[in-house]
């Protein structure tokens, strides 16, 4: 018996997507393998009636999902502290900081996220699966800030929905190489897992489409402090757009954002300034510093803001004592 129904209105611009692939848009947090076999295994209906994973929809279609009751986990509970910034009976809000795991994968069992919510929670939702229990949506290993994670199966479909509609808003703050001009802008690419690096991502036609919106908020000697915004959320998405326009987050392992840059910088005091803050910041300079979403139960407004971590305000704070551009 499944324990969850959910539906969907199929809109104009989703005519035609196989039917597999539109669930794995309206809900990310599964794989498009695991859609597939709920398909096959007839949780999933268009206008009443079961179809394959090959499907192709109409607009006014209506898609339902009776989404199976999830299995145990198999991840144990880990006393890690966590900075709560918000908790009810239906999510928790987590301002993580850099170097926390969001769930186990490829190698990694414990230490992460996930591990302390199901220490200090208990009761998370089953939606994410075996391994991402109550995981709504994801921070890179390195990025710090917020996030929120469901508590039962309802929040967790009706916080991914506003994921998928995109009325879940996610604001971050970046330090970027060089000065960024023009000040404001969207980078609209696709993305997809790079073939030279399978733990990386790259643009690539064939990939998923990928939006991201930047404002400058201040430029600092030879580097630009942005707000940015996600309209999607791809893996490692901002990193990769950012190098994309050639200005990656400063101190970016993966995406070109260290020792790489320094040459391009025209005055000896500034390289030297470069080398002093890349030795302050190991990480990517990457913060998610508000996150807005509804209330699964209250349909009221949710808007959490979080504080810059100690080493990016002593980026900023280093920079200031050296003057702005």
């Amino acid at each position: 018996m499944a324990s969850n129904r959910i539906k969907y209105t199929v809109d104009a611009d989703e005519t035609g997507l196989r039917l597999d692939k539109f669930l794995h848009d309206h809900l990310p947090e599964h794989s498009r393998t695991y859609h597939q076999k709920l398909i096959d295994n007839r949780y999933v209906t268009v206008n009443g009636q079961f179809v394959k994973p090959s499907y192709k929809i109409s607009k006014d279609e209506t898609v339902q999902i009776e989404l199976p009751e999830a299995e145990a986990t198999t991840i144990e509970p880990e006393n890690i502290p966590l900075s709560i910034v918000y908790e009810d009976h239906d999510l928790i809000v987590i301002d993580k900081p850099a170097g926390l795991v969001v769930h186990p994968g490829a190698g990694i069992r414990s230490g992460t996220l996930v591990n302390a919510l199901l220490y200090h929670c208990q009761d998370l939702s089953g939606v994410g699966g075996r391994l991402r229990p109550g995981i709504v949506h994801r921070l890179d290993k390195n990025t710090s800030g917020l996030l929120v994670a469901a508590k039962n199966d309802k929040a967790h479909l009706q916080l991914s929905h506003q994921l998928s509609l995109r009325t879940m808003t996610r604001k971050y703050q970046a330090l970027v190489w060089f000065l960024l001009d023009p000040p404001k802008g969207l980078i609209e690419t696709h993305l997809a897992r790079s073939k030279k690096d399978r733990t990386t991502f790259t643009v690539a036609e064939q990939g998923k489409k990928a939006v991201t919106s930047y404002e400058v908020r201040k430029y600092l000697r030879f580097l630009s402090l942005l707000d940015v915004q996600l309209g999607t959320g791809r893996t490692h998405q901002i990193r990769i757009h950012l190098n994309y326009i050639q200005h990656p987050v400063f101190g970016d392992p993966e995406y070109h954002g260290r020792n790489k840059q320094i040459r391009q910088l025209k005055h000896p005091a500034d390289r030297l300034l470069a080398q002093h803050l890349l030795s302050l910041m190991p990480r990517q300079a990457l913060h998610a510093v508000e996150l807005s979403f509804i209330h699964p139960s209250v349909s009221t407004e949710m808007n959490f803001k979080s504080p810059l971590p100690a080493d990016f305000q002593q980026l900023l704070n280093e920079l200031e004592v050296h003057g702005t551009s």
